[in-house]
């Protein structure tokens, strides 16, 4: 099959992504497919391709920081003009399969799916409108609440519109909270925040950059992730912290955290997590042809919490997805045949 497997983009995710992209296309290379690797929002967009089984890939690294601001608005330029129109769209419409490797900003809100179904053609993962649904975390989280999820109180707010509203002071005088925008991955600018003076430095840092922020109770129990494969919900994870919150270094740096597969549960708490996983999915939209992963945090009383789904979750070498996998029994060829499977069936 010909398959052009877009990753990189102009997401604070562009280094997870190019190294989801690689590792996708070296699996994919060994089960025999033709491949093509593009990075819309480089320079060059086309990384590689069209490769064929033999062919090396070199691996790529996460760095410890995402890319700036500045950075990112080029990136985007670009990538608009790759995507909308010239050799890289040409591209698009000439594979049997596009591969999303996509983390955030267009490549899970929704953006970079809405081309590909107004330009008919087939791709790997949610369609538009749901990872639309699940990239708000705000409107996620009500959607989720109005599904019957168990999900935390939660005040969305605009910082460089207006001050810190009251129902947020009243959120952090009852205890610790969670500031995060709204509309990013991998846990980029998550912050345990304690006081108000604290919650104002972080709404200065972001309001420059017109950034909703939502703001939750901080929840000190155990934390889980637990990834659907089309209808089926694989073991759960425990994630094991040593920082406050699971931030964007924890994820990415090999040592940081400790993330056990499956997790050391009773097997009614995890067939609940599990459950709560496809009910999730279902209630953004999610069908049988793709593929999330749920976030989960449980309170004082060890009731888990619905944190947030995600759309297009990471295929690194240490991402959660590969690890659910083979936990399940599945290689890491397995799991990228069968999302591949879930789109094309």
């Amino acid at each position: 099959m010909r398959v052009v497997i877009l990753c990189g983009g102009e997401s604070p995710e562009r280094d997870v992504s190019l190294a989801s992209g690689r590792s996708v296309a070296r699996a994919l290379l060994e089960q025999g497919h033709e491949v093509v690797l593009v990075d819309p929002a480089a320079a060059v967009p086309v990384l590689a391709g069209p490769l064929r089984r033999g062919d090396a890939v070199d691996a790529a690294g996460v760095g410890k920081e995402p890319p700036s601001l500045t950075d990112r608005q080029q990136l985007r330029r670009r990538m608009h003009t790759a995507l909308t129109g010239g050799p890289v769209l040409e591209l698009l419409r000439g594979a049997e399969l596009v591969f999303l490797a996509l983390h955030g900003g267009w490549g899970e809100d929704g953006h970079v799916q809405a081309l590909l179904e107004m330009a008919d053609v087939r791709f790997t993962g949610a369609g538009s409108a749901e990872c639309a649904a699940a990239w708000h975390k705000g409107r996620a989280q009500a959607l989720l609440g109005a599904a019957g999820l168990p999900v935390a109180e939660r005040v969305v707010w605009r910082p460089g519109a207006r001050e810190v509203p009251q129902d947020v002071a009243r959120l952090v005088a009852a205890g610790p909270v969670v500031a995060k925008p709204v509309a990013d991955g991998s846990s980029v600018s998550v912050h345990r925040v304690d006081s108000l003076s604290q919650l104002a430095r972080i709404a200065a840092e972001v309001g420059a950059g017109d950034t909703e922020l939502m703001v939750e109770p901080f929840l000190p129990g155990r934390e889980f992730t637990v990834a659907v494969v089309g209808d089926q919900a694989l073991p759960v994870i425990e994630i094991e912290l040593t920082t406050p919150v699971f931030d964007y270094a924890a994820k990415y740096q090999p040592g940081a955290v400790s993330e056990v597969c499956p997790a050391r549960v009773p097997d009614d708490f995890a067939s609940r997590l599990q459950e709560l996983a496809l009910r999730a999915h279902r209630a953004l939209g999610f069908g049988s042809g793709a593929y999330s992963r749920a976030d989960f945090r449980c309170d004082a009383g060890g009731d888990p919490m619905c944190l947030e789904v995600n759309a297009l979750p990471g295929l690194t070498a240490t991402s959660l997805l590969p690890l659910a996998a083979t936990g399940a029994g599945w290689t890491y060829p397995d799991l990228m045949q069968r999302i591949m499977n879930l789109a094309t069936r």
